[in-house]
């Protein structure tokens, strides 16, 4: 949905103990969190209009932030 927001935590609410726990003691799962949460920023400040990248930039975001999702997801099924 446009101008929603897709914070992990948000998103996957029952995993918050275990997004917190990875965050915590597993410095790859943090750096991923951290990234996916700055694309994340980046893509909510250009559907609300503060930026305006070319569609094609902004497709590449939202592709770039769904990879990481799984990626951070997989993890936290994992632990």
């Amino acid at each position: 949905m446009l101008n929603e927001k897709h914070d992990l935590v948000h998103e996957l609410p029952e995993y918050r103990d275990t997004i917190h726990e990875l965050k915590t003691s597993n410095a790859h799962f943090a750096r991923l969190f951290d990234e996916y949460h700055e694309l994340d920023h980046e893509i909510h400040r250009a559907e609300t209009g503060v930026e305006t990248p070319s569609d094609d930039y902004l497709e590449g975001l939202k592709k770039k932030r769904l990879q990481l999702k799984d990626e951070l997801f997989d993890m936290i099924k994992a632990a």
